[in-house]
């Protein structure tokens, strides 16, 4: 469950039309979430599965696909927002993130202009915008939070992406507060679980504990975040469900507890997680040992820029493909 006495929230990574209507209030009523996430793969999943879109598809027939999407994901993202809204008003959560066109991850300027867009037409202050950390991610990223807009910056997985982010952040906060804007905040979305998933089995092979450089990492990113110590934007940890049987599931939740934080996951890991007993703070981790564990990946011969690489090239390439997959059955409805 969320721990609001350290500032650690949990966040439900899932967004469907019927599960608004009741079981996500009771989620948040329970306090076991205080906000929540989307993504263009969990719409995709959704709307294919979900007969709660058929009769607001009906009045979309002759729009194209992606005024379709935005159509039926922003009905959502504002339902999700209306409940959410109590929460945001009484604490630095309640928020709801919905991204930007994945195709839009390297153009600065069609990336704000889409922004400003779909806030304006979802109309709450708790709206999210998600945003690749690419380099025309982070410009977006400043000038939509000096707009008053609040950033989800997606798909980090390198220390050098996380300083960028807050970098622009910052200067993005700075420059809303000398203008007057309102409140804002951001996160700084770190994926943890693709690192695992990607290197355990070389680990393994060289002698070294599989499991744990994600956790690394994400521990590396928060300690800079916190030890710059600016109240209004978070960690928040993202891929965090286990794939397979050989961890347990809530895993990447317990191990990364820690003050000042988030976790967004899907209901499963969730109610996993609040079956466990181990509900301890897990973070920071001290700097000398995650240097260590990274300067003996590095003398077993792991290049962790070419890892870093590699993970967000492909994980832009899976977010557009999701998109693009989505827009195509879209066609057919």
């Amino acid at each position: 469950m969320a721990n609001r006495d350290i500032g650690f929230s949990l966040w439900l990574d899932f967004i469907e039309r019927d599960y608004l209507k009741d079981d996500f209030g009771k989620l948040l009523a329970n306090g076991v979430v205080t906000g929540a996430t989307s993504n263009p793969a969990i719409f995709a999943s959704a709307i294919s599965k979900s007969p709660a879109y058929k009769e607001q598809l009906k009045t979309l027939e002759g729009k194209s696909p992606k005024e379709k999407y935005e159509a039926l994901a922003i009905e959502d993202i504002k339902r999700a927002a209306t409940i959410l809204e109590p929460y945001y008003y009484d604490s630095n959560d309640g928020y709801i993130s919905i991204e930007v066109d994945p195709s839009l991850a390297n153009n600065a300027k069609a990336t704000v202009a889409e922004a400003r867009r779909l806030f304006k037409a979802i109309g709450k202050p708790n709206v999210m915008i998600k945003i690749p950390a690419t380099q025309a991610g982070y410009e977006a990223m400043s000038e939509l939070m000096a707009d008053g807009i609040s950033i989800n910056a997606t798909l980090v997985f390198s220390p050098k992406q996380a300083r960028q982010c807050f970098t622009a952040m910052t200067k993005g906060i700075a420059k809303g507060e000398a203008d007057g804007s309102c409140r804002v905040e951001g996160v700084i979305s770190v994926f943890v679980s693709r690192f695992d998933r990607l290197l355990d089995n070389e680990l393994e092979q060289s002698g070294i504990t599989p499991h744990k450089t994600g956790i690394y990492n994400a521990a590396k990113i928060y300690n800079m975040v916190e030890n710059n110590n600016i109240s209004n934007i978070r960690t928040l940890f993202a891929s965090t469900s286990v794939k397979g049987d050989n961890l347990p599931a809530d895993y990447y939740v317990t191990e990364l507890i820690a003050p000042h934080s988030i976790n967004t996951t899907p209901l499963d890991t969730i109610n996993s997680y609040l079956g466990t007993k181990n509900k301890n703070i897990a973070l920071p981790i001290e700097d000398n040992i995650i240097n260590g564990y990274f300067t003996n990946l590095k003398d077993n011969g792991f290049d962790m820029d070419e890892i870093y690489k590699e993970l967000l090239n492909d994980g832009l390439k899976a977010f557009e493909d999701a998109f693009n997959n989505m827009l195509k059955e879209l066609e057919e409805k």
